[in-house]
């Protein structure tokens, strides 16, 4: 696979149709067979797929149809968490922070009990007319989830979690592996979130989790994981998106040399550059120079279109500190990272995919 052909990518959600949420909820009410619901997936799916190939993007995945958020093919098929409101993280908007949970805490040993990414790789394998990515949650998004009260009985150390998370997405890396899969994306929000003091402060050293930790064990486990031969392993990093909400705000200069070299496994980098939140393009130059950067431009957060023109210009002003010709460029994260899904209409979403597209073939031909 040639990375410098994929310049125009999505990152992973597509928002949910209404059947879909519907389906699901009766699925869990015992008022929908499990081939019924199968059913009611797949269709979800083929929408995905067909969306992203008419819009034009060199990449698709299948919006990750069959999770409840993006956390899922981690947080949906492990035993060891448990249904609780009481753990909450500070998400923000553009007028307020405002306490919300995930409703899991860890209370057991994670274990593997099935896996997701098999199902959704070899569906959307089959019906993709275009290269074909799949997304994975990093292990070190379990500190969502990890509680200093609740957790501790089981895990003494946080980084026993994540240590247990990397060998249940490792599994699934492998079972990706012997089904072909060829381009594997992990979120890693949690590295991104570093470059905020508030952030440190509120949602790791409160926890009890390191943030010098999550810098030198966690980015070398990270890129531990991305050991599968013949597949492209990308990194994805944003500040957090729940329903068009964020937890972190500042420019990548504070983590670039500490995380950007130190992934060489890593091909491809997707990093959120949607608005003043991300900072400037200055940190790319300490991206090294065998990577594609793809640029994540366009927001998922607001029902605007952005132009062509800036987008354009701002891929312009992002080659002075990369080269041009190893730049991508993506929405800045998911349309649906969480439940509900981002303040994005669907017809919005649309548009902003084939922009993507669009750009793409304008800057790079």
């Amino acid at each position: 696979m040639n990375i410098f052909e994929l310049r125009a990518q999505p990152i992973g959600s597509l928002l949910r149709p209404a059947y879909l949420t519907q389906a699901r909820k009766q699925a869990r009410n015992g008022r929908l067979s499990a081939p019924q619901f199968k059913r009611v997936e797949d269709r979800a799916v083929d929408e995905a797929l067909a969306l992203q190939q008419a819009a034009g993007l060199d990449v698709v995945n299948d919006g990750e149809q069959r999770r409840a958020s993006f956390l899922g093919s981690l947080s949906e098929t492990v035993d060891g968490l448990s249904r609780s409101r009481g753990l909450t993280k500070p998400w923000h908007d553009d007028r307020e922070a405002v306490e919300l949970s995930l409703g899991l805490v860890v209370t057991g040993r994670l274990r593997r009990r099935r896996s997701l990414v098999g199902e959704e790789f070899a569906y959307a394998r089959a019906k993709a007319r275009r290269p074909l990515k799949v997304t994975l949650p990093s292990p070190l998004m379990l500190f969502m989830f990890w509680s200093p009260d609740e957790s501790r009985a089981v895990y003494r150390d946080p980084f026993e979690l994540f240590a247990d998370g990397a060998a249940v997405i490792g599994e699934e890396i492998a079972e990706l592996a012997r089904l072909g899969c060829e381009y594997i994306q992990i979120d890693a929000p949690e590295l991104a979130m570093m470059v905020d003091d508030s952030a440190r402060r509120q949602v790791f050293e409160a926890a009890g989790i390191s943030p010098a930790r999550i810098l030198d064990e966690g980015v070398d486990m990270l890129n531990g994981l991305a050991d599968a031969a013949g597949i492209v392993f990308g990194l994805h990093m944003c500040r957090g998106n729940n329903d068009g909400r964020w937890l972190s705000r500042g420019g990548y200069e504070g983590i670039a040399r500490q995380v950007f070299a130190r992934l060489p496994r890593y091909r491809v980098l997707l990093l959120e550059y949607d608005d003043e939140r991300s900072g400037s393009f200055e940190p790319l130059a300490a991206v090294p120079r065998d990577k594609l950067v793809v640029l994540g431009l366009v927001s998922t957060k607001r029902n605007v279109l952005e132009s062509e023109q800036e987008i354009a210009g701002r891929i312009e002003a992002a080659g002075r500190y990369f080269p041009r010709e190893q730049l991508g460029l993506s929405p800045q994260c998911g349309f649906a990272s969480g439940i509900r899904g981002n303040p994005i209409d669907a017809s919005m979403q649309e548009k902003k995919l084939r922009l993507v597209a669009e750009v793409a073939r304008r800057v790079w031909g």
